[in-house]
This record gives structure tokens, sequence and C-alpha cells, in this order.
């Protein structure tokens, strides 16, 4: 398992009414190589509003829809529920997710 890997996962929340949801990893890769249960994981929905925190994905990067990355519902997903691959970001798509992030997160760069 490596950031930026998209992966299908069935029933992932009571809340959730799909069946099925699309996740990104974006943990770090330290975490993800770790003896740690779960990851950091952002939704893959249809919906694409232009947000600073969303990133266009679609047919180019495995899936069936244009959809987006929402950086701004960030969960906690077992390593276990990670099992049906779906595909890897390409490093452009790494790039505007890293910058989604720093968004979502309100994380500014410093310089000392």
């Amino acid at each position: 398992m490596k950031r930026g890997e998209m992966y299908r996962v069935a029933h992932p929340s009571a809340r959730d009414p799909k069946k099925y949801r699309v996740f990104l990893v974006v943990s770090r890769q330290t975490l993800i190589d770790s003896g740690f249960s779960s990851v950091i994981c952002a939704p893959v929905y249809t919906a694409y509003k232009g947000l600073a925190t969303q990133v266009p994905i679609g047919v180019n990067e495995g899936l069936k829809h244009d959809s987006s990355i929402h950086c701004d519902e960030l969960t906690s997903l077992p390593k276990s529920m990670l099992t049906n691959f779906i595909g890897t970001l390409p490093s452009a798509k790494i790039a505007m997710l890293n910058q989604a992030m720093r968004v979502a997160l309100d994380i500014h760069d410093f310089i000392d």
C-alpha cells in the first residue's frame, strides 16, 4: 500500500448511503509501512464544485466517472478494508493533492 493509491471500499460507514466508496490513501508512507492498523484516507465523490480542497480525477486515473478527491473529509480506515485496488494517482495529481491538503488543513509554508 502506498500514498496516492485508490481503493474501492464496501460499506465504509453507517452514514454513507453508497454500497461502495472510493478512497485515496493520504497518510505519509512511514505510517503506512508501520504496524499501525489504519491509515488516513480522503473520499472520492462524483460531485465536484471546484473548491481548492478538491482534486478532479476521472477515467485517466482508473475511475468510471469524472469525480473529485475531497480533502475536507479525511477519515481513518483500517488497512484491512483497503483491498480492492483501483489505481495510483500520477505525480501531477499528487502535487494537486498536496496543495489541496495544505488548504484543507490550513498549513502555510514558512521560510525561516
